[in-house]
């Protein structure tokens, strides 16, 4: 196996996660006042640098190949919500690797009991166990692609134009076109009478699948995307020898357990602004305005609380407590609010070459002059 590293981490990505982590969340205590009873929604992102591979893979859901050897896993899977619920009693990581042509991404998931009932392709799988690869190329929060699979290995594929919370419209007969998944079963599925220690997936995701407007989402070397993952896990008994959910004592059923690699902070998938980062690189760099986007999102959330609250949009940042100019070490920018009654256009002008702006659906563009 040939592996192109640079200076990668043989030892993972942690000690210069470490560092940036804590870069990310250094406010002054007047920012902390601007962004309280919004924390969850800006804890630092997740981060994973993916190294150049010349050897493909082989996709039969075996992730102890040389290949996958000395890759690094990413951090152990958290409920959605963070720090506000335990950590899952189920182990859950990943690692990627890329070439020209796609992602690929190995999963490994601990199981005592491997479960699957759905066998249609492009049925909702998260009605069982499964795993779920969200993914957005632009990091626009628009044109996105989900990808979910059981431990049938039976695939759901789908496209959405934008988020749920923006009335977007899921493309359910969409196709990842040339995607390849495969799935091992550390055990036997759905033998109830033993114990199995888990399940685990391999992934490849051709770039040709992934295109937003007619083209190719193919990354370069230091190039960034927007990813999360998730695992839905259901609290199930045996009854008769069948794998039955639990419900609670009113007889209503429990609802499902969501565990993800980069916490969203509330219950919903569909926030791409929370998913973590993938560099395409063997070197992890903060990306460019990140930390200055997050004063854009928060004008968002406020904006649509205040809509929530009014029946309207605000039509000055002051009235969303805001002000119009903030600093990042000691670098000024500036906020512009323009507002109707039901629509809203946000400006961050970082310097005079380059401005950044978000709408009422969400929707990021950064604007080069």
């Amino acid at each position: 196996m040939e592996f192109k590293r640079k200076r990668f981490n043989q030892q993972g990505v942690r000690p210069v996660l470490l560092c940036l982590g804590l870069s990310l969340v250094t406010y002054t205590a007047g920012a902390q006042e601007l962004f309280k009873g919004y924390e969850n929604l800006f804890t630092p992102p997740k981060q994973y640098t993916a190294g150049f591979t010349t050897v493909k893979p082989l996709i039969d859901g075996d992730i102890n190949d040389t290949i996958w050897k000395n890759i690094p896993w990413t951090d152990n899977f958290v409920d959605i919500e963070g720090d506000k619920k335990p950590k899952p009693h189920l182990a859950t990581r990943c690692k990627m690797i890329w070439d020209k042509e796609s992602l690929y991404i190995a999963v490994e998931m601990k199981e005592p009991q491997v479960w699957a009932n759905i066998s249609k392709h492009d049925e909702v799988i998260f009605y069982d166990n499964d795993f779920e690869v969200f993914l957005d190329p632009d990091n626009d929060t628009h044109q996105y692609m989900e990808i979910e699979l059981n431990a049938l290995n039976t695939v759901w594929d789908l496209f959405l134009n934008k988020p749920y919370r923006n009335n977007g419209t899921p493309l359910n007969n969409w196709e990842a076109r040339g995607l390849r998944t495969a799935v091992k079963i550390q055990g036997t599925i759905n033998k109830s009478t033993d114990l199995d220690q888990g399940w685990t997936v391999e992934m490849a995701i051709p770039y040709e699948a992934i295109k937003t407007d007619h083209t190719a989402k193919i990354p370069k070397d230091g190039d960034l995307w927007r990813i999360n993952f998730s695992r839905v896990e259901w609290d199930t008994e045996i009854v008769n020898g069948l794998y039955v959910k639990k419900k609670d004592p009113a007889g209503k059923g429990l609802p499902e357990r969501n565990w993800v690699w980069s916490p969203q902070g509330v219950i919903n998938m569909h926030l791409p602004e929370r998913w973590g980062y993938l560099y395409f690189s063997t070197d992890t760099i903060q990306p460019n305005y990140e930390k200055q986007k997050e004063y854009l999102w928060l004008a968002y959330y406020k904006q649509k609380d205040y809509q929530q609250k009014n029946g309207k949009y605000a039509n000055t940042l002051n009235e969303l407590a805001m002000s119009d100019t903030y600093a990042i070490a000691d670098k000024p920018f500036t906020l512009i609010l323009e507002a109707t009654a039901s629509q809203f256009y946000i400006t961050l002008k970082i310097n005079e070459q380059t401005s950044l702006t978000i709408n009422q659906d969400g929707l990021i563009k950064t604007i080069k002059r």
